[in-house]
């Protein structure tokens, strides 16, 4: 028996693409919400200008976790689009339709998601109600200062992107610790987009056990070796600093 590799895998799928065939996968052919069962209901809100990484890296994870669900939800079923514009992820449950969790994970974004989902007041009852039953309660980014918003972080220790730190210190009764993520209660927050990637792993290993989270990030080749030692802020000067924040800032809408 033949047994499909990976490229010849790619190759049916893009001549059923060429005759016009589209493929779904079946969570996305028959979405459904958080359910009952042996495994952790995930659930990662969407708000318009989300960074894509942010709900992304840690859904690629946390749906490795035994029989856990993840679902997105937003305040209306539907795409709802990044920062940049161009990407869209699509929401399968509206806040209206979630009224309890395991897991709730809340993405950063630029100044303007940021702000909009800081100063929204339906938004931030609906993280406040579920948080009340929460076993675990996330966020990557800036969506620490969306959590404080809610006050949620009240006398907690956090963690967010390092160009919003001293922000979340002076405005929240929140000490900001420089690390990739921060354990306090039930709260762990996640500095900036891709250390969301490490947040989820030591949440899948609290939700299961260790090992189980090492044998996810290998299952996801997660061996991280960037080209450069760039991305620590604590390290960069000044200019280089201002300089990555316009590149941010020039790529989003």
């Amino acid at each position: 028996m033949t047994h499909p590799t990976r490229r010849t895998m790619l190759r049916g799928t893009a001549a059923l693409a060429a005759a016009g065939v589209t493929i779904q996968a079946a969570g996305a052919a028959c979405a459904k919400g958080p359910r009952t069962g042996d495994g952790p209901d995930v659930g990662i809100l969407l708000y318009d200008g989300y960074s894509l990484l942010d709900p992304a890296g840690p859904a690629e994870i946390l749906a490795r976790v035994p029989n856990a669900s993840v679902t997105m939800i937003a305040e209306q079923r539907g795409p709802v689009r990044t920062d940049t514009g161009g990407v869209a992820i699509v929401a399968d449950r509206s806040i209206s339709e979630i009224d309890r969790l395991d897991v709730l994970l809340v993405p950063g974004a630029g100044n303007r998601g940021t702000i909009g989902a800081a100063a929204n007041q339906q938004l931030l009852q609906w993280i406040r109600r579920i948080n009340e039953h929460t076993r675990w309660t996330t966020s990557v980014c800036t969506g620490s200062i969306i959590l404080a918003r809610a006050g949620l972080l009240d006398g907690h220790r956090a963690t967010t992107y390092w160009a919003s730190a001293e922000y979340l210190e002076s405005t929240f009764d929140v000490t900001y610790v420089p690390e990739r993520y921060v354990h306090s209660g039930k709260f762990i927050t996640a500095a900036g987009v891709s250390a969301g990637l490490d947040m989820a792993l030591y949440l899948a290993s609290q939700l299961t056990d260790e090992p189980t989270a090492k044998a996810i990030q290998l299952a996801l080749e997660y061996d991280p070796q960037p080209p450069f030692d760039a991305g620590n802020a604590a390290k960069a000067d000044p200019e280089f600093r201002k300089h990555a924040l316009a590149l941010l800032e020039n790529s989003q809408v």
